[in-house]
């Protein structure tokens, strides 16, 4: 089997019975494939905090391209209240991995299938240095989403997941549950080389997600990687800004340029023509906003660790030259809310 290779699953037969699933961190991704699971029968349970009270009293509303619905997932505030669960998704931001001891452990059972919906590099690894290697699995969510308000998540386009194992070739579970998601109405591919597939989406991640929020330095800043003293931000760049000036259009396409070169160096095969096929996918898309930016609005901490600086940090072990990405991360960390707190 070749490394990176997708392997395209049927539906397979009707389950016989309900899952029972766990969603820990029920932002945008969390909420619409846990909303997804739950309008599919079945028994999925999410793990809430500031959310709780709308969801349990209302439910969860899902605004949809694909059409609007609604479900009432069993709420807990607490992973004891679940207990042992056959899947569990964990959609957390990467900033609260550190929360993974006390969240996780009470959701975990002998047959208990651990999937992380989380953006970036190293996050399958500090889930098995917590529950051992066997349970882990990661999925790259192709999917433009907006959390609106409590309970009530915007799914704008795309939807598509990219499933496998970590540091092990798909096997019966994988295509499990790859049919599981697709019954659910949620496209799923499978990969033999799910590292691979993790740099394929920085391809993109690195530069819309970085440079929508670099972008509030100006354009120079981000070039030299440096601040100026009065510096005042300006508006975060949204896909349609970033592609609709030359500049910013060139300097994306540089990064993903970087980031490939990276990856091809670590030994798996990307195409140079992600790049095009990156950008011509975004075009599509209009006026988006990344998570980072999100993040950035709302005074949150950003995922510089697991997105922009673990992948730096394997192109300098590598030896591969990324003057922009380097830029890119000096820029980050002045801007990253969590630096003034």
């Amino acid at each position: 089997m070749q490394s990176g290779k997708r392997i395209r699953t049927s539906d397979g037969p009707p389950n016989q019975s309900p899952v029972k699933i766990a969603v820990v961190g029920c932002g945008a991704v969390g909420s619409y494939y846990g909303a997804k699971l739950s309008r599919a029968g079945h028994a999925v349970h999410f793990l809430l905090r500031s959310d709780y009270d709308v969801v349990h009293r209302q439910g969860l509303q899902i605004r949809s391209v694909d059409g609007d619905f609604r479900v009432q997932p069993q709420c807990a505030r607490a992973p004891e209240e679940i207990g042992a669960a056959e899947l569990v998704l964990v959609g957390l931001k990467t900033t609260a991995n550190h929360r993974f001891p006390a969240l996780l452990p009470p959701l975990i059972g002998p047959r208990t299938a651990l999937i992380t919906l989380q953006n970036g590099l190293g996050n399958e690894a500090q889930l098995a240095a917590l529950c051992g290697p066997e349970p882990v699995l990661g999925a790259l969510c192709f999917v433009c989403l907006n959390r609106l308000k409590p309970g009530e998540i915007q799914h704008l386009a795309y939807g598509q997941i990219v499933l496998g194992e970590y540091q092990r070739h798909p096997g019966p579970r994988t295509q499990r549950l790859a049919a599981l998601f697709h019954q659910a109405g949620i496209g799923c591919e499978v990969t033999s080389d799910l590292e691979r597939a993790r740099w394929e989406k920085l391809v993109w991640n690195v530069p819309f997600n970085g440079l929508g929020v670099a972008g509030t330095a100006g354009y120079e800043a981000v070039l030299s990687g440096e601040l100026r003293a009065d510096f005042r931000p300006g508006p975060c760049l949204t896909t349609d800004v970033l592609l609709g000036e030359p500049r910013w259009e060139a300097l994306l396409r540089e990064l993903m340029s970087e980031v490939i070169t990276t990856a091809q160096a670590l030994g798996h095969d990307l195409a140079a023509s992600l790049a095009g096929l990156n950008v011509a996918r975004t075009r599509t898309m209009g006026a988006y906003k990344a998570s980072t930016l999100l993040d950035y609005e709302r005074h949150q901490p950003l995922e510089l660790q697991s997105m922009f600086l673990e992948p730096l940090r394997q192109a300098r072990t590598a030896g591969v030259p990324t003057p922009r990405l380097e830029a890119l991360c000096r820029v980050l960390r002045r801007l990253d809310p969590a630096q003034a707190a």
